[in-house]
């Protein structure tokens, strides 16, 4: 039987028709829609600047993965550091001003020690205590990693997993989350949710300046003019956490 290459032409075509689009189609359709979320949230974040990338870096890839991944790499990491940033600013502020818990330090009654900076709080903690706040940072570092859709693979970024939710992953039944044990924030409307991130992300980046410029200043007297006078010198070094 005799086929024309019209009619071949014309099944070709029709079955194109069905075939998936090219991955590279897809994926910029990804990254188009990655960068319209990071534009967004930082036109509402900062009304006058606006997107500001001048350093470009949400059109590379880093660790050999795609753009999109980079951009939910880079968006983790800064919504992460921001929470860091957040705690400890309020730490450093409530132990500037010489409160604490009101039991012992250690189980042989040693009191915390008072009338020191917090750098030098930490310096005077016992190595085993340290050890503890490194392991269970390390866990929930490693949890936030092998629990639920990563940040990097379709998951949100700064979306801590629920403990309750992966118990496979857990040596004991935990019984609250780490964000929000009570279940609150499950009667916020998504506009208010949304707002409580752009909240949480200007926060945090104020929070990063702030503890860096105690410690600077601490480190460098005058480094921080606003602040100068007002935190002690610190002869120790704040990045070797058992220097």
């Amino acid at each position: 039987m005799k086929v024309s290459l019209f009619t071949l032409s014309t099944l070709f075509g029709s079955a194109a028709a069905f075939v998936p689009a090219s991955t590279p189609a897809r994926a910029n359709v990804a990254v188009n829609a990655a960068l319209d979320d990071l534009k967004i949230i930082a036109e509402k974040s900062n009304p006058v600047l606006k997107f500001y990338d001048p350093l470009d870096l949400s059109s590379g890839v880093i660790f050999d993965n795609t753009q999109e991944q980079t951009i939910g790499f880079l968006r983790q990491a800064e919504i992460k550091h921001g929470r860091v940033a957040m705690a400890a600013f309020v730490g450093y502020c409530i132990q500037s001003n010489g409160l604490h818990w009101p039991w012992p330090q250690t189980l042989d009654g040693t009191p915390f020690p008072t009338g020191v900076s917090p750098p030098e709080q930490w310096d005077a903690m016992p190595d085993v205590a340290k050890w503890q706040i490194i392991l269970f940072v390390g866990f929930l570092e490693w949890f936030s990693e092998g629990a639920g859709t990563h940040y990097m693979r379709g998951g949100i970024p700064g979306k801590f997993p629920d403990f309750t939710e992966n118990p496979e992953l857990i040596l004991h039944p935990v019984p609250f989350n780490l964000y929000d044990p009570f279940r609150l924030s499950t009667k916020r409307s998504a506009a208010d949710k949304e707002r409580g991130l752009i909240a949480e992300i200007n926060n945090g980046r104020l929070a990063m300046i702030g503890i860096m410029g105690f410690l600077a200043e601490q480190k460098l007297e005058g480094a921080v003019p606003l602040l100068k006078g007002l935190v002690p010198h610190y002869d120790g070094e704040p990045m070797a956490p058992f220097g």
